[in-house]
């Protein structure tokens, strides 16, 4: 009986295959459970059909195990192991052990698929294949070592380290202690920067240089202005006379005289002449008397 498998089988074959099988186990197991299609003449093109797209399956299945390979062949599985003579270990690196360490690190590996022939007995570096799909395999590889070693690598890294944080201190100290010479060459061409710029009379460059230092001098300058308006007033206030009591008395005298001609000047001024309304009207308020009598 031909049947195409539409998965794959353990010694019989992979998906799209076409193989013969015993009648009663293809009838009675294969084609009930869809693991295998009956092939005869009347479904043939429904076959060939069938059996391009199972190949085109098989192909993106395989794409999607590339990038499972490419991390498997860049890891390193390390085993740390006590030893006797001849760098032989006690006990050995199995299959198990290897899966176990590949699950730790996040890949999910069937242990059958460790094609690890013999456990490891000895110290040394190994390339361990692992099949992934079909002929496609990886290479994990395998370090055992002698347990304590890494102890003695760790601190000899250590102290490399320590070496290295040493010698950048020291560059850095370097420029900081200059010789007098060098120092002596950047003070001149400070000096030299600071002549070309006032010869420039770039006042521009100057405020860029030191702006604090020209407020400063702002400053000082109305400073200065302020003083020389005082000086200026004071010279043109009008000297204040100092006075003797007895001149001070003389004005107070002089002042009264003044005040009481004034008030006289007032009075007689006041006074009606001979003649005047008043006395018509004193007149006519006497005749008036006079009548009512």
């Amino acid at each position: 009986m031909r049947v195409i498998l539409k998965q794959d089988m353990e010694n019989l074959g992979r998906k799209g295959d076409i193989v013969n099988v015993a009648p009663g186990y293809g009838r009675n197991y294969l084609v009930p459970q869809k693991i295998a299609l009956e092939v005869t003449a009347s479904n043939m093109k429904m076959i060939e059909i069938e059996q391009q797209a199972l190949k085109k399956e098989v192909e993106k299945e395989r794409a999607s195990y590339q990038a499972l390979i490419e991390k498997l062949n860049e890891t390193t599985l390390s085993f740390k192991r006590k030893t006797g003579e001849k760098d032989i270990i006690f006990g050995s690196v199995s299959s198990a052990d290897l899966k176990d360490s590949l699950h730790e690190l996040g890949f999910e590996i069937d242990k059958k698929k460790i094609l690890l022939n013999e456990p490891i007995k000895r110290l040394g570096n190994y390339t361990v294949p692992i099949k992934i799909f079909h002929e496609d395999r990886a290479e994990v590889k395998v370090e055992v070592v002698k347990e304590g070693e890494e102890a003695l690598e760790k601190k000899e890294e250590e102290k490399a380290e320590e070496e290295k944080l040493e010698e950048m201190e020291e560059t850095k100290k370097e420029p900081e202690e200059k010789p007098k010479e060098e120092k002596l060459e950047i003070l001149k061409e400070e000096k030299e920067d600071k002549e070309k710029i006032e010869e420039k009379g770039g006042e521009a460059e100057e405020k860029k240089v030191a702006p604090e230092a020209e407020k400063e001098e702002e400053a000082v300058i109305k400073d200065e202005k302020k003083e020389e308006e005082k000086i200026t007033e004071e010279k043109f206030e009008e000297p204040v006379e100092k006075k003797t009591p007895e001149e001070v008395k003389e004005e107070g005298t002089k002042k009264q005289e003044e005040v009481l001609e004034a008030k006289t000047e007032g009075v007689e001024e006041e006074i009606p002449e001979p003649g005047g309304e008043k006395e018509k009207k004193e007149k006519g308020k006497k005749k008036e008397k006079r009548r009512k009598s």
